[in-house]
């Protein structure tokens, strides 16, 4: 039996012999804090269980793209489970929380195993990868007010609340648009009461309305990074 449950996806499922072998160590993320930089060495794995993390691409000019994002549902920094010995992105947390970290010496002799950690790992990175290219074909295809509604849905997933902090330009960046763009679509969603935003606070109103304002990009990225830990976790630990 284990002692606690947790919020993030992963530790919820965990048997009480996995926590331990992980060493787990509280950790707190202010907004802003690094948690991956291009060309450093990954020396943990985090689980968060409150707030949310974004990756990105950084460019030679300076500008970033968003290309992934991380919640309660995520592990941060698996791909070092799998040979990754320096991160190839910025990983930062956008909104502030809280979550548990592993050594990776104590993660990847989980890993070898070959057991729930390994399969959940693995379910994790194939979540991720549908996550990448649904997003890839979305920012190619859709238009920017379906864009937005789904990056909002998926924030609001991840933090577990229809309220947050975000400013038109970090939704500019991760958008891989400009503030002009952001300040018009959000005002669309704003005048057709699906959204509400004031001094960097948006508020979700009408998450069913915005769902539908959104395209079906939304639904596959959800499913997938969502519900995939629920299947039947009788390993022997």
């Amino acid at each position: 039996m284990r002692e606690r449950s947790y919020r993030n996806t992963l530790l919820n499922v965990f048997p009480r012999e996995v926590i331990e072998r992980l060493r787990l160590q509280p950790v707190e993320f202010a907004t802003g804090h690094e948690i991956e930089y291009p060309g450093q060495p990954i020396q943990n794995i985090f689980f968060l269980e409150e707030g949310m993390a974004s990756m990105t691409n950084t460019f030679l000019d300076g500008s970033q793209v968003e290309v992934g994002m991380f919640g309660c549902e995520s592990v941060i920094g698996i791909s070092a489970m799998m040979g990754t010995k320096q991160s190839l992105n910025r990983v930062y947390t956008q909104i502030a929380g809280s979550g548990y970290r592993s050594r990776i010496d104590d993660a990847q002799a989980e890993f070898s195993r070959g057991q729930l950690f390994q399969s959940l790992a693995l379910r994790y990175v194939q979540a991720q990868l549908v996550q990448a290219m649904q997003t890839a074909g979305c920012n190619a295809k859709h238009h920017f007010e379906q864009r937005l509604a789904r990056w909002l849905l998926l924030c609001s997933d991840r933090v577990q609340s229809a309220t947050f902090h975000m400013s038109h330009e970090f939704l500019a960046d991760m958008l891989g648009s400009t503030r002009p763009t952001v300040s018009l679509a959000a005002g669309l969603l704003k005048a057709e009461r699906l959204i509400d935003y004031t001094r960097g606070e948006i508020r979700i109103l009408d998450r069913a309305g915005l769902g539908r304002r959104s395209c079906e990009c939304y639904e596959i990225i959800r499913h997938h990074l969502f519900t995939y830990a629920e299947f039947d976790t009788n390993f022997t630990t």
